[in-house]
């Protein structure tokens, strides 16, 4: 069988097309991928299709505020 890339695949980084060591990821039942880019401290979205992830948690770097993931 081939698989297909469907997040990343552009270089490690912080871009919104990047990761920068990602652990854990989840799929849901639309298809989109769901990555903790540890790195970032961010949770990124990636909408089957798109070749662009969209952050939907963190973004802010470390910190224990509500923007900031621990």
């Amino acid at each position: 069988q081939n698989g297909i890339t469907m997040a990343g695949g552009n270089g490690e980084g912080n871009e919104i097309n990047q990761f920068s060591c990602p652990w854990g990821s989840h799929v849901d039942d639309d298809q989109t991928v769901y990555a903790a880019d540890t790195v970032n401290q961010r949770i990124v979205e990636w909408k089957l299709g798109t070749t662009n992830g969209q952050t939907v948690a963190g973004g802010n770097g470390q910190g224990n505020g509500g923007s900031s993931i621990v």
